[in-house]
């Protein structure tokens, strides 16, 4: 008896052991352990993602107007600023004498003009003095012309006192005419003179105007409300006209510089929608410029905001942008997972009671945080979005 009772037990441990080895072998997950999502039916946009940084929509630039020495930081970067409000003081004295040069100039230049118009109008004088001789010369000649031929008919005098009297008349004539030619010509002359000295008057004053200017520009101003966010840092430091001293920026209105890979280069272009994200604030925008380089392997573009006075807007902030290439209204749509690496055909776990079985599905669209799937689901399908590379040899893994 005792030796059945132990043959009956050992029976019975070996079959236990036969029905609870394979549970035992089988691969197991605990359920909570393992992130799943539902796939729903609704709109999904197909997005670039990128990388931003928020930057003021307008900065000027205040540059030095001449070659100088800095002075004075008369103010520092973040220092908000108004209209008018100087920020670098330059040393002008070089500016001074060039004004000072540029005045004496313009001085000789008008006093060149007034002894030009005084020689013209005296030579014009002593002509119209002398025209006027010659024209009562000529109406003398003119009235005894007139009284020889008259003479001459009535047989008193001979011909040759007549011809003489011709002549007389006719060098008159001559004389005359001559002078005023001469007038004329000093005129002209003269005229064309008063021109080019204007134009050198014109061109000294302009000179003045100029310097007088530079003269202003020497202690930088600011040409209208913003920020100072940099402005040059040594006293004493040398800087040459057209060079930046300083930068104002209006922190009333912000865009965003972007880049990404430039394996997206042929899909970007100007006017596609775009999402930014900024500090869990999602704002609208579009894309304004790609710009053409390529660096390092990056393409830049700008996003016009179309809330660029947003509160949660800040210099340099680091944000996401999503720029959105294609859109469905209606597609069949799960959170984004380890298994969603890209389109096409992936092996991914469909939840079924207790188990997650291997399945191949289909991707299109990939949106930020959704994907689209094309085949392979239905609505309401759940399905591991956790990463289960270790598990894809499996046809199904046992959920605890």
């Amino acid at each position: 008896m005792r030796r059945t009772v132990k043959g009956v037990l050992a029976g019975a441990v070996a079959a236990g052991l036969l029905l609870l080895v394979p549970s035992w072998m089988r691969p197991s997950l605990a359920r909570d352990r393992v992130r799943t999502t539902i796939a729903t039916t609704g709109p999904i946009d197909a997005m670039i993602t990128a990388s931003g940084t928020v930057v003021p929509e307008i900065e000027r630039v205040l540059s030095s107007p001449l070659d100088a020495r800095v002075l004075r930081i008369l103010k520092h970067p973040g220092t908000a600023l108004k209209r008018g409000e100087a920020v670098v003081e330059l040393d002008v004295s070089q500016s001074v004498l060039a004004l000072e040069k540029a005045v004496k100039d313009a001085k000789v230049k008008e006093n060149q003009q007034a002894q030009a118009r005084l020689t013209f109008e005296n030579a014009l004088r002593e002509l119209d003095g002398r025209i006027e001789i010659k024209t009562v010369e000529l109406q003398a000649a003119q009235a005894r012309l007139g009284s020889q031929r008259r003479l001459f008919d009535a047989g008193l005098v001979s011909r040759d006192t007549l011809r003489q009297s011709e002549l007389e008349e006719k060098q008159a004539q001559v004389a005359l005419a001559q002078l005023q030619a001469d007038r004329r010509n000093t005129k002209l002359s003269t005229d064309l003179q008063f021109e080019g000295l204007d134009l050198e008057r014109a061109s000294l004053d302009k000179e003045v105007a100029e310097s007088r200017h530079l003269l202003e520009l020497a202690t930088t101003k600011a040409d209208g409300y913003g920020v100072l966010t940099w402005v040059l840092s040594q006293e004493g430091a040398l800087v040459h006209r057209g060079d930046v001293i300083a930068r104002i920026a209006d922190l009333t209105s912000y865009r965003v510089s972007a880049t990404v890979s430039d394996v997206h280069a042929a899909r970007l272009r100007a006017g596609m929608p775009v999402i930014v994200k900024a500090n869990d604030v999602d704002l609208a925008g579009t894309v304004a410029e790609v710009l053409p380089t390529v660096d390092s392997g990056t393409i830049s573009f700008n996003v016009s905001l179309d809330e660029r006075s947003h509160a949660a807007l800040r210099p340099n902030l680091r944000v996401d942008v999503l720029v959105v290439t294609d859109r469905k209204a209606r597609a069949l749509r799960v959170k984004r997972g380890a298994f969603a690496d890209g389109n096409g055909t992936h092996d991914a776990f469909i939840v079924r009671g207790n188990r997650a079985v291997r399945r191949s599905i289909s991707l299109g669209l990939m949106a930020f945080d959704e994907v689209e799937v094309t085949s392979g689901l239905r609505e309401g399908d759940e399905i591991v979005i956790s990463d289960m590379r270790d598990y894809l040899h499996l046809n199904e893994i046992a959920l605890n």
